[in-house]
Order: structure tokens, then C-alpha cells, then sequence
């Protein structure tokens, strides 16, 4: 038997897909209204209100199952329980560049990343590489871009 991959995320995290769950669940029957009002309007064949209602209880449907496999195989970690002097998962970590430009990045899990927030995926090429550094530590990463060389300056649980 297989076993279920965990999906580490934070709080934040578990809480923004639990309310996306409860406003789609709650989307349903105004989707099953849509449905019987335009199959009042008769025939289904040629009926696009019909079609783009069926469309979209099709994708309600398919995020309900998604969020709720998420949901299931979460595994919420607060980074402020952690501690210690290599980079893990919650940590948040500030970088030199090669200008010496300080950058800083909270690794998260993959639905919480928004690079413009700082924060990125354990998953990303970025957090993969930095995943196990420690401060002092040189890091290369291959990006669409080309090569980024940082140097680890601090790593942070907050």
C-alpha cells in the first residue's frame, strides 16, 4: 500500500484553503439553482447557460477534491516551535546577493509561496537549495534567468 506523501504547511496556510472549501461548498446550490433554471429554458443542446453552470460545477467539484486531499494529508508546523542553525522548513532566511543586497524568504509550503511576500516553496529551486544551509553557507541556484549565487546571513524562526 502506498503511503500518503505529508504536505507541510503553516497555520496560515491550513486556515486560507479550509475557508476556500467552506465558500465552495457553499457555492454548491447556488450551482444546482443555475443548472434547473436553465434547463427550464428548455432545450439542453443549445442552451449555453446550462453548459457554462455544468462547467462550473465541474471545477467546484474538482477544487472541493483537491482542497480536501491538501486538507487531509496537511501537516501544519509553526516555525516558531523550531529552532536550531540550519535552514528547515517555516525558517525565514536573509541572503546576501552577489551586490551584497540583503533578501529575505520564509520557505513554506507550496500553496502558502508568493515571491513578492518573500515567501517561497520548499519546493522552488531556491528552497531546495537552501534547505540544510547554514549561515555562512554559499548557495547557487539555476534559475530561467541564469545562475544566482547567495550568501546565507541569518537564518530566523518567527
Amino acid at each position: 500500500m502506498a503511503t500518503v506523501e505529508k504536505m507541510p504547511m503553516l497555520q496560515e496556510g491550513y486556515d486560507k484553503l479550509t475557508s476556500e472549501l467552506k465558500r465552495l461548498k457553499a457555492e454548491r446550490p447556488l450551482i444546482v439553482d443555475a443548472i434547473e433554471e436553465a434547463r427550464a429554458h428548455g432545450d439542453l443542446s443549445e442552451n449555453a447557460e446550462y453548459h457554462a453552470a455544468k462547467e462550473r460545477q465541474g471545477q467546484v467539484e474538482a477544487s472541493i477534491s483537491d482542497i480536501e486531499d491538501k486538507l487531509s494529508r496537511a501537516q501544519v508546523i509553526d516555525p516558531r516551535d523550531l529552532s536550531g542553525d540550519k535552514v528547515v522548513f517555516g525558517a525565514t532566511v536573509t541572503l546576501l546577493d552577489d551586490d551584497e543586497k540583503p533578501v529575505k524568504y520564509q520557505i513554506v509550503g507550496q500553496t502558502e509561496a508568493d515571491a513578492k511576500t518573500g515567501r517561497i516553496s520548499y519546493n522552488s529551486p531556491l528552497g531546495r537549495a537552501l534547505i540544510g544551509r547554514r549561515v555562512e553557507d554559499e548557495v547557487e541556484v539555476s534559475v530561467p534567468a541564469g545562475d544566482r549565487y547567495y550568501l546565507v546571513s541569518k537564518i530566523e524562526f518567527i
